[in-house]
């Protein structure tokens, strides 16, 4: 499903929304060419930095470019699609050449639950291809579309980091996540990407993994000791962690079992003299 708009719903209000300061923001629309975006299979955040910090020099950005560029796509007559946002950092002297000007692009969070849903009308001189928040704020907004669903890959294939697991938390698109994690208890294992520091943990019936996650996600170690001692001392840091699942149960197992499993792969991982694991 899909959202279209018949009423003046404007690209500056989605701006003002997201505390966006219409005069920091650079709207591009870039157009499919052989030498830069040359299909949608090319739409990867990589491409799409490598094409848009690439600059010639006294183009349509202008000498002093914004603070915050927004990257569009053009779909069609002047349907134009947000791909992601950056942050600019400036021209990069020392990549100058003759013919462009590199600049230190960033990515930036700016409206990052609209990549790929929002789509604008844009101007009727699409040969302006950069426009100043205060110009572009007037552009229609077209349709705001429904995420995509993120398919749950089964229990022996969940890997994600910290801030993938906010995602499947709170955001619509991963809604099959929770169903699964909602119905399942089991072990979980969160390692320190830096360290390869390990932490063994449960969830029971009670919680089930999405409740125990969710916890994680709102204090970043949910009341562990070890973790929270680590924390304590700035020896780790929550966007380093990576969370998966050693062992599921349904919810009808008895918690002895479930006890059993955990103890299991603390002593199998070691997790306890040379993890976070306490007891």
């Amino acid at each position: 499903m899909s959202y279209s708009f018949q009423g003046d719903l404007t690209l500056g209000h989605i701006l003002s929304a997201a505390g966006i300061a219409h005069s920091d923001a650079l709207v591009i629309r870039h157009t499919y060419n052989s030498d830069g975006l040359a299909s949608e299979a090319d739409l990867t955040d990589e491409k799409i930095l490598a094409y848009t910090r690439r600059q010639s020099h006294r183009n349509k950005i202008g000498a002093r470019p914004p603070k915050l560029w927004l990257s569009f796509i053009a779909e069609g007559g002047l349907r134009s699609r947000f791909l992601t946002a950056h942050e600019n950092h400036g021209v990069l002297e020392t990549e100058t050449t003759s013919d462009h000007r590199y600049f230190d692009l960033r990515r930036s969070e700016a409206l990052e639950s609209l990549r790929s849903r929002l789509t604008i009308e844009w101007s009727r001189d699409p040969v302006n291809w950069a426009k100043r928040g205060e110009l572009a704020e007037k552009f229609g907004v077209l349709e705001i579309a429904d995420p995509k669903i993120k398919p749950f890959p089964g229990f022996d294939s969940v890997l994600i980091d910290s801030p993938t697991l906010g995602l499947v938390i709170e955001d619509a698109q991963f809604r099959d996540w929770r169903t699964a994690l909602s119905a399942v208890q089991g072990v979980y294992l969160i390692v320190d990407r830096d360290t390869g520091r390990q932490y063994v943990g449960k969830a029971d019936g009670r919680e089930r993994i999405l409740g125990r996650w969710r916890e994680y996600w709102k204090s970043g170690h949910s009341g562990n000791v070890g973790l929270r001692d680590a924390y304590a001392s700035e020896s780790v840091a929550p966007d380093r962690f990576q969370f998966s699942l050693l062992r599921v149960f349904g919810p009808e197992v008895p918690a002895d079992q479930v006890n059993a499993a955990e103890s299991h792969f603390k002593s199998a991982l070691l997790s306890r003299p040379f993890g976070f694991n306490r007891n």
